[in-house]
């Protein structure tokens, strides 16, 4: 189960990809409630992931998942993957079920903005950045995280 932990920022990722496409023709309510069902599909995903390492044996409980090789020389190699431990999916489970609450909060707190899609998009991105951040198997996701959640920072404000 835990060879899955790429779902849990793949599914916000996947919204935010989504409402900037099409987020204009899907319309006001209906962009935040996608938004809204992906991240509580990220939080859920979470939970068994918290379930899943915690019915690992007594030593176990870090699991790399490697996603791919970013690049290799000689023996040196860089690879994009999530490390499920016991902080990383903690934090998780805290990202994703804050994230969904304010997630639903916002679709009252933005009706009638112009740019309701735009927002709910944005933070989707900001989310999935965080996870990122938070499931980094080494410094360079870590850092791809880190970067992404200012940016996402920066598009909300502005």
């Amino acid at each position: 189960m835990l060879d899955y932990i790429w779902l849990v920022p793949a599914l916000p990722l996947f919204g935010a990809a989504l409402l900037l496409s099409f987020g204009k023709r899907i319309g006001e309510p209906i962009a935040g409630w996608i938004a809204t069902a992906l991240m509580f599909g990220s939080f859920v995903v979470s939970v068994f992931m918290f379930a899943a390492l915690r019915g690992l044996p007594s030593g176990e409980h870090a699991h790399t998942v490697k996603l791919f090789d970013w690049f290799a020389s000689g023996g040196f190699k860089v690879s994009m993957g999530f490390l499920a431990d016991p902080l990383s999916v903690t934090w998780i489970l805290f990202v994703t079920g804050i994230a969904t609450l304010i997630h639903l909060y916002s679709i009252g707190y933005m009706h009638g903005d112009a740019r309701f899609s735009r927002f709910f998009a944005y933070l989707n991105l900001f989310v999935a950045s965080m996870l990122i951040l938070v499931l980094g198997s080494n410094f360079l996701v870590t850092f791809l995280g880190w970067e992404g959640v200012g940016l996402c920072s920066y598009l909300l404000i502005s």
